[in-house]
């Protein structure tokens, strides 16, 4: 999540970006302080309920594959807004663009296969051990 939320550091105002692993976050809060970015604001979570908090956003990226997407990823796009999600089995997924509209609807566009990490979390795959 660190390389990604560097890279979308020059794209962006602001970017808000969450790593499982609290080790992950520490390391990357430094890289991003010696790399003088200052728009990107790390934390320590469950990537699947997203920063609420923060909500809501024009965009959301997600570096991992879960069996379904998130709705509280879902949520918090704000009309118009996107979402980015390998979603499938743990061996293949398909890159889905999720768009939010200003009727509450929302429509998803496959935009192809791609295998990620497993996406961990509450409403990821709760169950999955990694070897």
């Amino acid at each position: 999540s660190g390389y990604a939320a560097a890279i979308l550091s020059r794209m962006a105002r602001k970017v808000f970006a969450i790593d499982r692993h609290a080790e992950l976050t520490e390391l990357a809060r430094e890289r991003m302080a010696r790399l003088g970015i200052d728009n990107v604001d790390i934390r320590t979570a469950d990537g699947t309920e997203g920063w609420p908090e923060q909500a809501p956003f024009d965009a959301i990226t997600v570096a991992a594959g879960g069996p379904a997407i998130p709705e509280p990823l879902r949520d918090q796009l704000t009309i118009g807004g996107r979402l980015v999600i390998p979603v499938g089995d743990s061996d293949q997924q398909s890159l889905v663009r999720v768009t939010r509209h200003a009727d509450g609807s929302f429509t998803e566009e496959p935009l192809g296969p791609v295998r990620f990490v497993p996406l961990i979390g509450e409403h990821g795959w709760k169950d999955m051990v990694l070897v």
